[in-house]
């Protein structure tokens, strides 16, 4: 008698991550607003438990700030932050595509091209919007991949998860996608010749000015 295999279904706290984080990364949550337990409950129709747990998750990821007295709200957008987090980026990343480049593969380059025309397909569609920093992520990652530093390139999703909120606003509102384009293709155009040092360079300049694009983004809302 075969055996049948059961459907595996996310958790309540789970979709809640989910929804809050797109919320707050599309905007549609805005920074400093109030995340009342009890009316997202209601909202989500789950109880309070799922969406405390889900709060101290995004917590975590550095989407949501829990204050004495005030409770949970969306964290706010900070140029020191967007300084702080783009220099590690920048630090880190440069380190692992240096390791990774010597040891990549045919099927590494593919996978990366391939990644890189399904970025490019979502940048003509900005309902896809939501799409855009977690597949210039992929793409990144896939790069660093072959430098077989499990443990650092998870402390790199973990930035990129703090930086995602941050790269949106660059994309959509800076018009950042013609340069991250151009910059896109050359770094895997480095990576398929072997150039560590124009890869590093290009890298750690595509890192930083898009760290710079956003700090003016941010001091423009501060104002």
């Amino acid at each position: 008698m075969s055996r049948i295999t059961p459907i595996v279904h996310k958790t309540r706290t789970q979709v809640v991550v989910e929804v809050l984080r797109e919320k707050i990364l599309s905007g549609e949550i805005a920074a400093g607003m109030p995340l009342r337990q009890s009316a997202l409950a209601d909202e989500m129709n789950v109880s309070r438990i799922p969406v405390r747990e889900a709060l101290l998750q995004l917590e975590a990821e550095g989407l949501v700030k829990f204050e004495a007295h005030k409770g949970a709200t969306a964290t706010t957008l900070s140029a020191v932050q967007v300084t702080e987090l783009f220099d590690l980026r920048a630090l880190i990343e440069t380190d692992l595509l240096a390791k990774a480049i010597p040891n990549m593969t045919e099927d590494d380059l593919a996978e990366a091209e391939s990644i890189l025309d399904s970025l490019d397909v979502a940048f003509q569609d900005k309902d896809q919007i939501e799409s855009w920093s977690g597949l210039n992520s992929q793409f990144h990652t896939c790069l660093y991949r072959a430098a077989d530093k499990p443990h650092t390139i998870e402390v790199v999703n973990g930035l990129n998860t703090n930086c995602d909120r941050y790269v949106r606003l660059q994309l959509f509102l800076a018009s950042g996608i013609p340069k991250a384009q151009q910059d896109h293709r050359e770094l895997l155009d480095y990576c398929r010749q072997g150039d560590v040092d124009n890869a590093v360079a290009l890298l750690r300049s595509h890192i930083l000015h898009a760290a710079e694009a956003i700090r003016i983004l941010v001091a423009q809302q501060e104002g």
